[in-house]
């Protein structure tokens, strides 16, 4: 009977037949044959002789010939060597001619390992000819039929071949109609190889649970735990993500096995946990590792050790150093590295510094050279904490080791350091260090110390390096330009900010949104609002998009140019691209119609602010306050003023009492006046020159002598310095009346009223 190819419809009721054919042992660990020695031990001349017969047409065969090739030497009727035979013919179809000669000349059970070894090579050449999918699937099923015996290679392909045709349901019933025997650690990794590959994630891990049975004769091996990590690490793998605990509980099963992930895949696992902020999973699977004898290289310990530092969860990178040191898992430069840029960067400088001496020295057990990365941690901690001078004594030791010499990043770091602390003299000289050294200067070098020198207003000097350096290769980017323009806009050097803007469009620097920004805001304090305009244009071309900030400041720059056209064109685009106005935005514009007298808008858009959530600050009442103070309403300024006091419980602000005060003075209503004084005494609002110069002049007007020396002395008290306008209403007041003795008591901090309150009491 030969073995013919299936009919697509009689598969499906022979895969129910298969399940049912329980006492078939397809293959067990006595049969499993290994077929892959060298063809030379098998006779060659023989087997070439089998091979040329066989290639001929089945009618044109030689029997005789044949079966004296094949069984004429018991020895040499191998499954080995029928195996051979057959795997070099030139197709399936012709190893089956030759499975069906054999299986026709053969004795059962004996023979069984024959037509095993001869159906493995059928399968292999089905599997690589167009089609393979559904034939090696056909060719199985009649094996079964036939009661043919798997080789365990034969039925490790097969299960390949269905899961790479992604036929799952096929895999299965091969699996599961195994014996119990026979599904040993090989197959099994196979299975699971497969099933991940599919995306079955929840099959697959069945599959390892009954791998990690205790007694399982397929408990897992290490070829287990790379096949499973492997494709758990793979972020772009079929099927579901494992769950975090999943995880931990393999590396903790695996583990009481004695199988452990290689230090790639475990670091990688440490990694990948602390990358997600999971540090105490990173934790645990290092520790089921460790717990259970497992191999742990440093670099997995560094890798725990750099996501507990991101956390700066100082109290167990110590605890870890300790269990390395109990492990005898020896610190490298690396971990060093780690420990003291950490510490470094949680300004524990001194503790950084002891971690260096025992790296250094002999105090530890194992002694590590420092490397460049190590000193440039220290030295930029040390900046950090204003010991630029520890640094330069760092950079002096590095200097004494030739394995070890400073470069670009060690000089940035005390460059850095000292113009924080205001030394600009001190960072050029060693910037000028740096090029006799020829340490090449960088573009962070260029940009720190433009930086440093614009904070301290040598602008100029600080654009003079700049050219220099772009001469001399050291292009500046967009930090730099923003560095600059933003420097030239806060002295109103507008001209010379915008003569950078094209520079660095011209340049074909990559910009970012911040060198928009700044000019935009510098252009617009400057009233130079079509020149912000075209900036905004050119900020747009380039990708970027406004913030509210941008936004605030042009409203504010077109309010004052009273261009309300624009600015009302502005909050339109503001909504457009959906960036809500905040209480800057309503602010600008209530204080804009407030000191134009449109008061009725500036209410309106007051209650739009509350509509939108916005809670109005002590700037904006004081912007109402002033409007209708402007408009000589000091009644709608004081029900204001109460309102803000009172239900709304906004406190009000010097500036706030000023401009009440002022407009009382102006009104000559001086009781109202000295009660606004008293008021911002109880509320602990202090007057400012302002409020007192305009107070003198209201109690100048109404001759209240007495009071003014009281209010002299108030502002003796609270250390208020009188300016010109305080001294010019009072020298001409006290000299009118012959007090020039109490001025000069004033000015020299002396209290005025004392002998009055005397001479008042006698």
């Amino acid at each position: 009977m030969r073995i013919v190819s299936l009919s697509v419809s009689t598969q499906s009721n022979r895969l129910l037949n298969l399940l049912r054919l329980q006492s078939l042992k397809h293959f067990s660990p006595s049969r499993h044959l290994s077929l892959q020695s060298n063809l030379h031990q098998y006779h060659e001349p023989s087997i070439t002789q089998a091979v040329e017969l066989l290639q001929t047409p089945e009618n044109n065969w030689d029997l005789d010939q044949l079966r004296s090739i094949l069984y004429s030497d018991s020895e040499n009727s191998s499954p080995k060597r029928f195996f051979h035979i057959a795997r070099r013919l030139d197709s399936s179809a012709k190893a089956l001619k030759f499975f069906d000669y054999v299986r026709e000349n053969s004795k059962c059970p004996e023979d069984l390992p024959l037509l095993s070894s001869v159906f493995q090579a059928v399968l292999e050449l089905a599997s690589r000819e167009p089609s393979w999918e559904k034939k090696v699937f056909q060719l199985y099923i009649s094996s079964q039929e036939q009661n043919v015996p798997l080789t365990i290679n034969a039925a490790t392909l097969l299960l390949g071949c269905l899961g790479r045709a992604g036929m799952k349901e096929e895999l299965l019933i091969v699996f599961k109609a195994l014996d119990p025997d026979c599904k040993n650690t090989h197959v099994c990794n196979r299975l699971v190889t497969v099933l991940f590959h599919l995306g079955d994630v929840d099959e697959a891990l069945h599959v390892l649970d009954e791998m990690l049975e205790p007694n399982s004769i397929s408990s897992p091996n290490d070829t287990t735990v790379d096949v499973v990590f492997s494709k758990i690490l793979r972020r772009d793998r079929p099927g579901r993500r494992l769950k975090d605990e999943e995880i931990v509980g393999l590396v903790s099963k695996f583990s009481e096995q004695g199988v452990f992930p290689d230090t790639f895949k475990l670091t990688q696992l440490i990694t990948n946990f602390c990358r997600d902020g999971k540090i105490n999973r990173a934790w645990d699977v290092l520790e089921n590792v460790i717990k259970s004898g497992g191999y742990v290289a440093v670099a997995s310990c560094n890798a725990l050790l750099t996501g507990l530092g991101r956390s700066n969860d100082f109290k167990k990178m110590n605890q870890l150093m300790a269990i390395m040191n109990d492990k005898d898992i020896k610190p490298d430069v690396i971990t060093y590295a780690i420990l003291i840029n950490r510490l470094c960067k949680s300004w524990r400088v001194d503790e950084a510094m002891e971690v260096f001496e025992k790296m250094s020295g002999e105090v530890g057990k194992y002694t590590v050279e420092p490397d460049v990365v190590i000193y440039n941690s220290l030295i930029d901690g040390l900046c950090k904490v204003g010991r630029q001078e520890e640094g330069l004594k760092l950079m002096e030791q590095m200097r004494s080791q030739n394995f070890c010499a400073p470069n670009t990043v060690t000089y940035n770091c005390l460059i850095d350091g000292f113009n924080k602390v205001g030394e600009i003299e001190r960072s050029l000289q060693l910037f000028d260090q740096m090029k006799k050294d020829a340490v090449p200067p960088s573009v962070i070098t260029l940009n720190t110390l433009v930086d440093g020198m614009c904070r301290h207003g040598r602008i100029n000097s600080a654009f003079q390096l700049f050219n220099e350096m772009q001469k001399d290769g050291v292009k500046g980017n967009a930090v730099t330009y923003t560095t600059l323009i933003t420097a030239y806009c806060g002295v109103n050097n507008i001209n010379k900010a915008m003569e950078l803007f094209d520079q660095m469009l011209s340049s074909g620097c990559s910009t970012d949104a911040i060198v928009y920004y700044s000019l935009i805001n510098g252009l617009s304090l400057a009233g130079r609002m079509d020149d912000a305009s075209m900036v905004v244009s050119k900020l747009k071309e380039a990708g970027f998009g406004m913030d509210v900030v941008s936004y605030n400041v042009l409203i504010s720059g077109f309010c004052k140019k009273n261009k309300l056209e624009k600015a009302h064109e502005m909050l339109k685009e503001m909504e457009e691209v959906n960036i809500k106005p905040d209480t800057v935005t309503y602010n600008t514009l209530i204080s804009h119609f407030s000191k134009t007298g449109s008061l009725g808008i500036a209410h309106k858009l007051l209650k739009k602010m509350l509509k939108e959530g916005l809670l109005p600050t002590v700037v904006t009442y004081g912007t109402l306050i002033h409007g209708y103070c402007l408009n000589d309403n000091i009644e709608e300024a004081m029900n204001i003023f109460r309102s803000m006091t009172s239900a709304l419980e906004v406190p009000p602000n010097t500036v706030i009492y000023n401009i009440l005060i002022d407009s009382l003075y102006k009104r000559n209503e001086v009781e109202k006046l000295l009660s606004l004084m008293n008021d911002m005494q109880i509320k602990g609002v202090k007057p400012n020159t302002t409020t007192y110069n305009a107070l003198f002049k209201c109690l100048r007007e109404n001759n209240l002598l007495n009071k003014a020396f009281e209010f002299m002395d108030q502002m003796v008290e609270q250390a208020c310095n009188p300016d010109y306008i305080t001294m010019e209403v009072l020298t001409e007041w006290l000299s009118a009346v012959g007090q020039v003795d109490k001025l000069r008591k004033f000015l020299q901090g002396y209290e005025v009223s004392v002998q009055e309150k005397e001479k008042y009491s006698e």
